[in-house]
This record gives structure tokens, C-alpha cells and sequence, in this order.
């Protein structure tokens, strides 16, 4: 049996086709971020009041590092972190096995008082270190027009 030319050449750009695909599916900065306000960016918050989530000396000495917090500002960035997470669910059991399942993430969320102005959400393959930290926080002060950080 005699393949068609257009079939041969369809096979021949097949692995060019797929690869950006893969590739795309290997990054692993996919993060979400929501921003509540848009409004924002014309008036952003001049100072902000640091919350970790369960406390974690390293998550918090990193924060210090990226901006000088202040307990009396009205804009709080609430910084949460799981590590450890493990889904027994057997729905997800080839996807454990064959991919890098999530076993932490690292979560930010800027408020003025109740409210949610800016989110930030990621998944981990491992506990979340200063780097992560640094990532989330540069995204939200594109975001969000934040100034003064160290």
C-alpha cells in the first residue's frame, strides 16, 4: 500500500507539531493570579502588613527580605503554604504516577480590610522556598502598581 504525499509529509512535521505542545505541558510556573480591583494600578497600596499562614520562619524572613512591612497598614498580604499534600482518590492514581502530582503550594492574597483585591495561587512539587516567594511577589506588584519593595 502506497501512503499519499500529503500523508508522508503530515508524518514528517508531526514531531514539529507536538513539541511545542510538550514543552508547553513541562513548565511549571503555571500560577493563577486574579486581580479583584482593577482599579488598583491608579492607586496602589502605599504600605502593607504581613501575614504567614501556618508561621513558618522561612516564608516570613523571605517576605522581609522582598518588602518592609508595616502591623499598622490597613492592606494586609496574606501568604498561606501546604507542603505535604497527598490525594488518595484513585481517580488520580495514573496521573500520580506518570506526572509530577502537586505536593504543596503557595497562595498570596492581597486584602484592604475584608477585601480581596489580588490573588495568587500555585501548585509545587516541593515545599515552597524563598525563589517562589520572590516569583509571586514580583507578579503581584506588576499587578497591582506596588512600590517600595526593597
Amino acid at each position: 500500500m502506497k501512503i499519499p504525499t500529503t500523508a508522508k509529509r503530515l508524518l514528517r512535521l508531526t514531531p514539529l507539531l507536538v513539541l511545542p505542545l510538550m514543552v508547553a505541558g513541562c513548565q511549571k510556573k503555571n500560577a493563577y493570579t486574579t486581580l479583584y480591583d482593577r482599579n488598583i494600578s491608579a492607586h496602589p497600596p502605599h504600605c502593607l502588613k504581613l501575614s504567614v499562614f501556618p508561621p513558618d520562619p522561612a516564608i516570613e524572613r523571605a517576605a522581609h527580605s522582598l518588602y518592609p512591612f508595616r502591623s499598622d497598614c490597613p492592606y494586609t498580604l496574606a501568604v498561606s503554604t501546604k507542603e505535604g499534600i497527598h490525594c488518595n482518590s484513585n481517580a488520580n492514581a495514573p496521573r500520580k504516577t506518570l506526572s509530577n502530582f502537586p505536593s504543596a503550594y503557595l497562595r498570596l492574597e492581597l486584602r484592604h480590610g475584608m477585601k480581596l483585591l489580588y490573588s495568587y495561587y500555585r501548585d509545587l512539587t516541593a515545599p515552597p522556598d524563598a525563589g517562589d516567594l520572590e516569583e509571586a511577589f514580583d507578579r503581584m506588584r506588576e499587578a497591582t502598581g506596588l512600590r517600595g519593595a526593597k
